[in-house]
C-alpha cells in the first residue's frame, strides 16, 4: 500500500474563501481595527451554550435512557409477574407454576441486554451511513415502538408485548451508548474532550435516579400504573427529537467522512466560534489528506493488526473490568443489606434512591476534575477504593451476627463502593474507544466495546444468583480480584491522553506498539472512514 505524503500545511489545501472565513474580521480603516473588533466574551459564552445544549440533547435520549430503563423495571416486578400469570390463566384456564413465572420474568429482564448487543453491532454502520446526529435521531424509532407496546400491553392482555418492548429498548440503548460518546468526543475541543465524554456517565446515573424516583409506589410504581411507568421512556425520546435537530453534526465526521468542508466550518463556528479555528481545521484536514481513500476496519480486524494491539487489549481488559467489578451486583444486594440494617421494608425503596444519587454525585465531580488529574488517576483511584470498600463489606457480612453495628457498616460500604465506582470506572472507561482509536477504527471499536459490555452485563445478571448462593458471605471476592487487576493494568499499560489531540495520541500508541521504531512500519496517521462492514 502506498504511503500518502503528509502535507506541510493543511491550511494550504483550503480554498481562498475558506481561509478568509477563519480570519478575524477587521474594520476598513487600518487605524480603527482594534476599536471595530467585536467583544469576545459574549461570543465565547454563546458557543459554550451550544456545546452544553449538544451534550444535553444527546444525553437525554442516549445514556439517560439506558440508566432509566435499567432501573424502572425493578419497581413493577411483582405486578408484571401477576399480570403474566393472570394472562396465562385467562388463555389456558390454568395458572403458571412458580418456576415458570420466574423464567418468564427472567426472560423479560434478560431481553434488554440481548437487544443491547444487537444495538451495539448496529451502531457502527449507522454512525457511518447516517452520521452521528442522525443515528441518534433515527434510534428513537425503537423507543416510540417500545413505548406503544408497553402502554397497550395490559389492555391487550399480552405479556409478549412487554418482551418485545424490552428487546426494542435494548436495541435503542445499544445504539445510543456507542454513538453518543463518539458524537460528543468528536464535537468537543481537546481541552474539554474528557469532561464532555464523562457526561455520558452523568446521564446514566441521572437516568438510574430518575427511574428509581418515578418507580416509587406513590408515583408510577403502583399496581395500575406500571404500563405508564414502562411507557414513560417515550418522554426522553420526544425531548431529543425536539432538540437535537437544531444542533450541529460532528465536525470531524463532516470533514473526514463526508468531505464537506463548508458544513464542517459551519459546525465548528457554532461549537467554537471563529477564534483559533484554523489550527483545528488544519489538524482535521491533515487526517483527511494523509489517509484518503482507505476503508474502515471491520470489528474482527481490530484483533489481527499489531498496530492496534495495545488499544484493543486496553479496551477489552478495562471494559470487562467495569462490568465485572461488582457495582451492578451491589445494587442488587442493597435491598437485603438495608433490611438487615433495620431499615423498614416500606422505606427500603427510598434508601436505594440514595445509592443512585451517590453515583450521580461522583460522576459530576469526576466530570469537573478529569481534565486536571487525568484519566489514569481516576481509574486507578476508583479501582483501589472499590477494592478497599469491597474488602470491608465482605468482612462486615461475615461478622454481622457477632456485632450489632456490623449491618450499618455493610450499608455504609455499599454507598462508599458506589461512590468509588462513579469516580473513575463509570465514566472514564467509556472514553477509551474515542481516544485510543483513530477515525477509521473508532466505529468498529465501539461495536466491540458495546458488544462486550452487553455480553458481560447479561452474564453477570445470569450468574450472580449462583455466586451469591455458592460463596455466601464471600461473594465479593471474585469482584475484588477484578478491581485489583483493573488498577494494575491501568497503572502499567494505559497511556495518559489528557489534553492531547487525536494525532498525538495515535503517534504515542504507535510508539508503544512498536518500542523499537526500526522494527515497526512508519506511522501513517489516522485513517479515514469510507464504510463500516459487519
Amino acid at each position: 500500500m502506498t504511503v500518502l505524503p503528509r502535507p506541510r500545511g493543511a491550511q494550504a489545501r483550503l480554498s481562498k474563501e475558506e481561509r478568509v472565513a477563519f480570519q478575524p474580521q477587521s474594520g476598513a480603516k487600518g487605524g480603527m481595527e482594534d476599536e471595530q473588533e467585536p467583544p469576545l466574551q459574549p461570543r465565547t459564552q454563546t458557543q459554550g451554550r451550544v456545546l452544553l445544549q449538544t451534550v444535553c440533547a444527546a444525553g437525554i435520549g442516549g445514556t439517560f435512557q439506558f440508566g432509566y430503563n435499567l432501573s424502572i423495571i425493578n419497581a413493577p416486578t411483582v405486578h408484571i409477574q401477576e399480570f403474566t400469570n393472570q394472562t396465562w390463566q385467562a388463555r389456558t384456564g390454568q395458572p403458571l407454576p412458580d418456576h415458570l413465572i420466574l423464567i418468564m420474568w427472567s426472560l423479560i429482564v434478560s431481553l434488554y441486554p440481548l437487544g443491547g448487543l444487537f444495538g451495539a453491532l448496529l451502531a457502527g454502520p449507522l454512525a457511518v451511513m447516517l452520521g452521528r446526529k442522525k443515528s441518534l435521531l433515527v434510534n428513537n424509532v425503537f423507543v416510540v415502538a417500545a413505548a406503544i407496546l408497553f402502554g397497550f400491553s395490559h389492555r391487550a392482555g399480552s405479556f409478549e408485548m412487554i418482551m418485545l418492548g424490552r428487546l426494542l429498548m435494548g436495541v435503542s440503548a445499544g445504539v445510543s451508548m456507542s454513538i453518543q460518546p463518539m458524537y460528543l468526543g468528536e464535537s468537543a475541543p481537546k481541552e474539554f474532550r474528557g469532561a464532555v465524554a464523562m457526561t455520558s456517565a452523568i446521564f446514566t446515573a441521572l437516568g438510574i435516579v430518575m427511574g428509581q424516583v418515578v418507580g416509587l409506589r406513590e408515583l408510577l410504581g403502583g399496581r395500575q400504573a406500571w404500563p405508564l411507568l414502562l411507557a414513560s421512556c417515550l418522554v426522553p425520546g420526544v425531548l431529543q427529537l425536539a432538540s437535537l435537530p437544531l444542533l450541529p453534526e460532528s465536525p470531524r465526521y463532516l470533514l473526514i467522512d463526508r468531505g464537506d468542508t463548508e458544513a464542517c466550518l459551519a459546525a465548528l463556528q457554532r461549537l467554537r466560534g471563529t477564534e483559533d479555528l484554523a489550527a483545528e481545521l488544519a489538524e482535521l484536514e491533515e487526517e483527511r489528506v494523509a489517509c484518503q481513500g482507505l476503508r474502515a476496519w471491520r470489528p474482527w480486524e481490530l484483533f489481527q493488526d499489531r498496530t492496534l494491539r495495545r488499544q484493543v487489549v486496553s479496551l477489552v481488559v478495562l471494559g470487562s473490568a467495569m462490568e465485572l467489578c461488582g457495582n451492578d451486583s451491589m445494587y442488587a444486594y442493597a435491598s437485603s443489606v438495608f433490611r438487615e440494617a433495620g431499615v423498614p421494608p416500606e422505606k427500603v425503596q427510598y434508601a436505594i434512591i440514595g445509592t443512585g444519587c451517590c453515583e450521580l454525585l461522583t460522576a459530576c465531580i469526576s466530570c469537573m476534575v478529569i481534565e486536571r488529574v487525568g484519566r489514569r488517576v481516576l481509574l486507578i483511584g476508583g479501582y483501589c477504593l472499590m477494592t478497599c470498600w469491597g474488602s470491608i463489606f465482605t468482612a462486615a457480612l461475615c461478622l454481622q451476627s457477632s456485632f450489632p453495628w456490623m449491618p450499618y457498616l455493610a450499608m455504609s460500604c455499599i454507598f462508599a463502593f458506589i461512590l468509588s465506582f462513579g469516580i473513575g470506572p463509570a465514566g472514564v472507561t467509556g472514553i477509551l474507544a474515542t481516544e485510543l482509536f483513530d477515525q477509521m477504527a473508532r466505529p468498529a471499536a465501539y461495536m466491540v466495546c458495546g458488544a462486550l459490555m452487553w455480553i458481560m452485563l447479561f452474564l453477570v445478571g445470569l450468574g450472580f444468583p449462583f455466586i451469591m448462593e455458592g460463596l455466601s458471605y464471600f461473594l465479593y471476592v471474585p469482584f475484588l480480584v477484578v478491581c485489583v487487576c483493573g488498577a494494575i493494568y491501568t497503572g502499567f499499560f494505559l497511556p495518559e491522553t489528557k489534553g492531547k489531540t487525536f494525532l498525538e495520541i495515535s503517534e504515542e500508541l504507535h510508539r508503544l506498539n512498536f518500542p523499537e521504531r526500526r522494527q515497526g512500519p512508519p506511522w501513517r496517521g489516522p485513517k479515514v472512514i469510507q464504510s463500516t462492514e459487519l
